[in-house]
């Protein structure tokens, strides 16, 4: 079984926590207020669909942010809500990584490997039959649910599990997510239409429809054809902004400076890290650059090149672009997102619908906030909110974020949802 150990100098980034401003209270009393939450829906990516530590498996289905939130609303009339659970038999999924050892602060990451649900050599995954409401799908975009060659809907394993066979191949996700009879949705789509260029390094693939940015005015439209859709019945509803993709522990553990200072300790005289741009360009990182967490586990760092000259710390040796964000890299990230969030409230306050503000929640968890008097930081491993791949989810961050949506709905329809106990999930399991 294959390990991936983060060497030192990460572990004395992931040792901190921070804590700042107490937030998120338990409204009193039980009322829908406006809303009708009889049948909820749930739209969605990864994020909404559970998925964790580089994989779905059904502990992370189980304690997705939508299936917290619907417990709480049957409290004020809420119905049933079926997820597509993977079975006890097959409870690992499609497999994740788990942290097996954490010695003097360094983890190890280890895949999980047994009581997977694939089912063929393909890598299908066990099929889902059965009415749902947790609709999330990991790899979602707002332009790939549109897909009209449907080539993306086939290749989808999470997708094409929820297909029946005649299905496949001839329904796209727009398509499938219609005519569910729902009263009340949320709607948390688009982080993927710019995450995937952001962890490709930005470097688009042409081949691969994930490594590109969806075109901005092409978002906003096909984003009014989600919500035209989802509220044609005068339904209500939520959507969620999408965070700034750049402050997620994926691109801020492996910092420029954590590199520096490794390299010093081998060699003192060390004085410079050194990136591609790109551009193409070579030049020494600065703080604003950031470097992609696989990067350590790739173990290439300072490594000779057949002239001899160490990876990463000679300009005629830098780090290749596709391990980087360089800050010119990380302006246009930030353009997109904007752009994409400034559709999302515009088109969601057309509509009067409630709007859960995630990407001003996540910058806070960057800097470190408190709630229900637990802190809560965006450090890799320790910090609470994020899992093991460094982008999505801990239960305890499924539940932090459901409070988010819990509060948005409260004080857009009047409706008295109650909160989420955070202390009763984890963070990062750590090893025994």
């Amino acid at each position: 079984m294959k390990k991936y150990i983060l060497n030192s100098f990460v572990a004395a980034i992931i040792l901190f926590a921070a804590a700042c401003k107490p937030e998120i209270e338990t409204p009193a009393g039980t009322t829908a207020g406006q809303a009708n939450f009889s049948k909820y829906i749930a739209i969605g990516n990864s994020l909404t669909s559970g998925y964790a530590d580089g994989g779905l498996y059904l502990e992370g289905q189980k304690v997705a942010y939508p299936n917290l939130i619907a417990a709480k609303m049957a409290t004020v009339g809420g119905g049933a809500f079926t997820s597509p659970f993977f079975s006890e038999e097959h409870s690992n999924g499609s497999g994740y990584i788990s942290l097996t050892a954490l010695v003097n602060g360094t983890p190890t990451l280890t895949p999980v490997i047994d009581k997977l649900a694939i089912r063929d050599a393909a890598k299908h995954l066990d099929k889902y039959n059965g009415e749902i409401q947790n609709l999330g799908i990991p790899g979602m975009r707002v332009d790939l649910a549109f897909d009209p060659t449907l080539t993306f809907s086939a290749a989808n394993p999470y997708f094409e599990r929820l297909l029946p066979d005649a299905q496949v191949g001839k329904t796209n996700y727009f398509q499938f997510i219609q005519g569910r009879n729902h009263t009340f949705f949320s709607l948390w789509l688009g982080n993927n239409d710019v995450l995937g260029y952001a962890l490709n390094g930005a470097v688009t693939v042409s081949t691969d429809p994930t490594t590109t940015l969806t075109d901005k005015v092409t978002f906003s439209s096909l984003y009014a054809n989600f919500l035209n859709a989802l509220t044609a019945g005068g339904q209500k509803g939520i959507v969620g902004t999408i965070p700034d993709v750049t402050a997620v522990p994926y691109f801020n553990t492996v910092t420029v400076a954590a590199l520096l200072n490794a390299a010093k300790a081998i060699n003192p005289a060390a004085s410079s890290i050194y990136i591609q741009t790109g551009t193409g360009a070579v030049r020494p990182a600065t703080a604003e650059d950031l470097i992609r967490l696989p990067f350590q586990s790739e173990g290439i760092f300072g490594k000779p090149n057949g002239s001899g000259i160490p990876y990463g710390l000679h300009p005629l040796n830098p780090i290749e672009n596709k391990w980087v964000l360089d800050k010119d890299e990380v302006i246009k990230v930030k353009d997109y997102v904007n752009s994409y969030n400034s559709s999302i409230k515009s088109l969601a306050t057309s509509k009067g619908l409630a709007i859960a503000d995630t990407y001003a929640y996540f910058n806070q968890v960057k800097t470190g906030i408190n709630v229900q008097g637990v802190g809560i930081n965006a450090s890799f491993i320790t910090g609470g909110a994020f899992s093991l791949d460094g982008i999505h989810l801990t239960p305890r961050g499924n539940a932090v974020i459901a409070n988010v949506f819990i509060d948005a709905i409260n004080a857009k329809y009047g409706s008295t949802i109650p909160t989420v106990d955070i202390t009763q999930y984890r963070g990062v399991k750590f090893p025994n």
